[in-house]
């Protein structure tokens, strides 16, 4: 293989030569003559004159291991001849170049050398080649690369570095055109002369290991010019940003100035005021009263003059004003409380000393220390599984819990059999023994029992809840288009009294619930509606302000029969405030247009209330809701806050669609919502109000309730209900709404569509849900017949439904406790009854004795076209330990079919502590 390649380069050179000259020089001894006459016979071209006459090979040490020579005859005259070295590229593992081991040498005649030393001169360099080639473009292949500037000679005779002329162009030229042809072949490479190698090499394909001296592509180059360019623009970039972030950096510490020096001005200021506080206290002292101490601020005189005591209490004021904070002098002595009561200590843990309550031990614990003027009482938990032995019998573990124990097997009924020991109790929302509370210096409205812990009234005897109840007469008279209905009760009663004019008026502070049960015929054109008006006393000198807390529209139906609605509010009461009932029609042409508004007679607590003291801690709230621009089926409400008494405790959350609680407690909630409903549909099928209580982020159905609906009409439709929250719960609202009904849903200040709530805190309140129970439900001709329940929220203490054990099981409401209940009962039922009628009772005396009615509430006809109907009743009352009740159903002039045991029938108690 080096063979061929020599030869191909010899015959590539050769034939260039003779294709640029007609004639050749003869170099062989055969040519005749010493003037180097052109040669034209067969002696130029014979073996002797242009021939390889023999191959040495030398494997000397430091010597390339094999070197082939070739060496040329020439004439004796021209023994001077240019040597050059083809050698192909090799590299070590390290990439780095190394010594080729195959050398090629070969003699070519320059006539142009006269020295001894033309050997060491480069002898393929042209005479007309270029200056060096300098930048990234000499990376490019030899075919692409910018053609060089030739260089120009004025004389015949060029000369190319020191002391070489070229004498005779042809031969150059040869030359030039070989090393051309070699660098245009992709086998051959060219060794740069700075590896101290021949600067004409020729790479073989046996020497060349792959990947090791191959070039770029065109492309490859063109992207590393771009790559240059491009860190050339990043590069100014940075520097760019470099110097922003300069500025910015002196900005800052400008800015970090200017603080330091307000800083240091504020600290002169503060000197200043110490100084001058010093300054005003040895005055203080200093100043001679007549008939007192000197140098003492706290002793007053007995007689001073006006001056002199305008000046002493303006001094006296300003010694007591604690600045410690800011103006104490260092070595100065720490500033006390003065005096603490009793039942108090000096704080010293916030920015100043104050006065606080010292701690009182709660049930479970024990003392440690007691309260001193400078320390809190401290107090221990008590170990009752140490102190106790066999606590939780043998087989059970103890665990110790705060204020109490706990045993890893005990039920409730284990608990209700006293298992928890005296002085504990069965606690059922933490399932565990806690210890009985002690009233100090109150009385015990309840003692504690096995599942209940002690119950202390409020301080002296003080009332923390109140019921009141009573009637609305009919209206007297024609007139209708603003009517109201008087009220009537006991005018003796501590909480409210009834006047002449039908106002009822309020005596006390705190927070009230109102219910009303009302049943009426009408004629009237579209819509009646019943308000419920609070006329708030004068406060501040202002005049009295007259609002609506709530209210309902009663639809127009055919024939007008008898209908019944219920409405509830809340608000703040200050003694004196007034409660009204008023009827409004939307034409005020009523009575001429159709049949005059009458009023259904033997409803029992028509009207009540439910007073909370402002001690109990109770939260009471009233919202709005937005009205709608659009038409809906199912509708999610959004709300806009009225008022509330503590808006930490409950609020409206971000979007106002639900209602959130930061505390534990008892809520009883009522939403009436005014719509206007549109297709048949509407009245076949009916609306769906529900409840819902999103618990950790998990929601889940609270309550719902059913109302017919009616085909091009305003109506309203209502739920109450009572629950339990906890601590981030949240409780919101949806309508259901047939698919082919078109519905409208009101929201403005009349009140017809609100939402009101009162929270009560747990300590003082509990709550019972329950259902219809599906077993033993009355049908056919049912003539006060007493419904069946199954409780679905968890056991309280203070109240429930009768078990098995009871004396009338599922059927009554057992009340362990004294106080005030407020009662939410709903029913969707089917019926042909031309009058319904629902009671609450109360079981009084022995087995066998009547009991006696709390409250009536009496109904019509189903709508026409209706497949279901609905009815309620709510009322509150009074209760004593041992109080039952139970519900009604009363069916005059018809059959009962069906009541819905599955979703819309149901009822709520919320019981508080009197």
């Amino acid at each position: 293989m080096p063979n061929a390649v020599l030869l191909f380069v010899i015959w590539m050179a050769w034939f260039v030569g003779n294709t640029e000259n007609t004639s050749e020089i003869c170099r062989g001894r055969r040519c005749v003559g010493a003037d180097n006459r052109p040669c034209g016979g067969g002696h130029c071209r014979g073996a002797e004159g242009f021939a390889i006459r023999h191959f040495t090979r030398s494997a000397q040490v430091g010597a390339a291991p094999h070197t082939v020579r070739s060496d040329y005859r020439v004439s004796p005259q021209n023994r001077h001849a240019v040597s050059y070295t083809i050698i192909p590229p090799q590299h070590g593992k390290a990439d780095s170049p190394r010594e080729n081991p195959r050398t090629i040498t070969a003699e070519v005649y320059n006539p142009g050398c006269k020295t001894t030393g033309c050997h060491s001169r480069d002898p393929l360099k042209p005479n007309n080649a270029t200056k060096a080639c300098k930048g990234i473009g000499c990376k490019l292949p030899f075919i692409v690369r910018p053609m060089p500037k030739p260089n120009s000679c004025a004389s015949g005779d060029c000369q190319s570095g020191a002391g070489f002329v070229v004498r005779n162009p042809t031969v150059v030229h040869m030359q030039d055109r070989a090393e051309q042809a070699l660098d245009e072949l992709p086998e051959f490479g060219h060794v740069g002369s700075e590896r101290g190698e021949s600067p004409f090499g020729i790479q073989l394909r046996c020497d060349v290991k792959p990947g090791s001296n191959e070039l770029p592509s065109e492309d490859a180059l063109v992207l590393q010019l771009r790559l240059g360019q491009g860190q050339e623009k990043l590069a100014e970039a940075l520097k760019e940003q470099q110097l922003q972030i300069g500025q910015l950096q002196g900005q800052l510490m400008e800015q970090q100035r200017e603080i330091m020096e307000q800083q240091r001005q504020m600290f002169d200021l503060m000197e200043q005021v110490k100084a001058q506080y010093s300054l005003l206290l040895d005055g203080v002292r200093h100043v001679p009263f007549q008939g007192g101490t000197r140098g003492d601020p706290e002793a007053r005189p007995e007689s001073l003059g006006p001056q002199e005591e305008s000046r002493f209490q303006e001094v006296y004021t300003m010694h007591k004003v604690d600045m410690e904070a800011s103006v104490m002098e260092e070595g100065r002595p720490l500033q006390t409380c003065g005096s603490c009561g009793d039942d108090e200590y000096c704080d010293y843990r916030g920015n100043w000393p104050r006065c606080e309550k010292c701690t009182v031990c709660p049930p479970g614990f024990f003392l440690v220390s007691q309260c001193s003027f400078s320390a809190d009482r401290i107090c221990q938990d008590r170990d009752e599984c140490l102190e106790i032995p066999n606590l939780c019998r043998e087989h059970d573990q103890c665990l110790n819990m705060p204020g109490g124990f706990r045993c890893s097997s005990m039920s409730v009924k284990d608990a209700a059999t006293g298992l928890c020991g005296p002085g504990y109790f069965y606690n059922l929302e933490l399932q565990e023994c806690q210890a009985c509370s002690e009233c100090d210096s109150q009385p015990t409205a309840s003692p504690c029992s096995a599942l209940s812990d002690t119950l202390c009234a409020g301080p002296s005897g003080a009332q923390m809840s109140l019921s009141w109840s009573g009637d609305v007469t009919p209206p007297r008279g024609v007139g209708f288009s603003n009517m109201q209905l008087p009220l009537q009760g006991a005018d003796d009663s501590s909480l409210a009294s009834a006047t002449a004019d039908g106002w009822l008026v309020l005596h006390q502070h705190g927070l009230v619930w109102v219910d009303n049960n009302l049943a009426l015929r009408h004629g009237c054109q579209s819509f009646v509606q019943m308000c419920l008006q609070l006329n708030a006393s004068e406060a501040a000198g202002s005049a009295a302000s007259v609002r609506d807390l709530s209210g309902v529209r009663l639809e127009q139906r055919e024939g007008g029969p008898l209908q019944s609605a219920s409405m509830s509010g809340a608000f703040v009461a200050d003694p004196g405030d007034a409660l009204a009932l008023v009827l409004r029609s939307a034409s005020h042409r009523c009575d001429a247009e159709g049949e005059p508004v009458r009023l259904q007679g033997g409803l029992v607590s028509a009207f009540s209330l439910l007073w909370l003291s402002h001690d109990t801690g109770a939260v009471a709230m009233a919202a709005q809701a937005v009205a709608s621009s659009q038409f809906y089926t199912n509708y999610r409400p959004a709300f806009r806050m009225s008022f509330v008494s503590d808006p930490y405790i409950v609020g409206l959350t971000h979007d106002g669609r639900s209602v959130r609680f930061a505390e534990r407690g008892t809520v009883k909630f009522v939403l009436q919502q005014a719509l206007y409903s549109m297709g048949q549909a509407c009245v076949s099928e009916g609306f769906h109000l529900l409840a819902y209580v999103d618990r950790s982020g998990n929601s889940s159905e609270l309550a719902r309730v059913f109302k017919p609906g009616a085909h091009y009409r305003d109506m309203s439709i209502s739920l109450s209900v009572v629950t339990t929250v906890d601590i981030g719960d949240s409780i919101s609202f949806e309508i259901l709404a047939p698919v082919q009904c078109t519905v409208r849903y009101f929201g403005d200040d009349s009140g017809i569509s609100v939402l009101s709530l009162v929270w009560v805190p747990s300590s003082v309140s509990s709550a019972v849900s329950a259902a219809v129970s599906r077993t033993g439900l009355p049908t056919g001709a049912v003539r006060n017949k007493a419904l069946l329940f199954r409780q679905t929220s968890t056991l309280v203490p203070q109240l429930g439904l009768a078990g098995t054990r009871g004396r009338h099981p599922f059927r009554n409401f057992v009340f362990r406790a004294a106080g005030v209940a407020s009662l939410a009962l709903d029913l969707r039922l089917i019926h042909s009854c031309g009058t319904i009628k629902l009671a609450l009772l109360e079981q009084v005396g022995p087995q066998g004795a009547r009991p006696t009615t709390i409250a009536r509430q009496v109904g019509g006809q189903m709508p026409e076209g209706s497949e279901w109907a609905s009815m309620g009743l709510r009322v509150s009352f009074s209760v004593r330990n041992g109080t039952e009740v139970f519900v009604t159903v009363d069916c005059v002039h018809g059959r009962l079919n069906q009541i819905s045991h599955e979703a819309g029938s149901g009822i709520s108690i919320l019981w508080t502590a009197a």
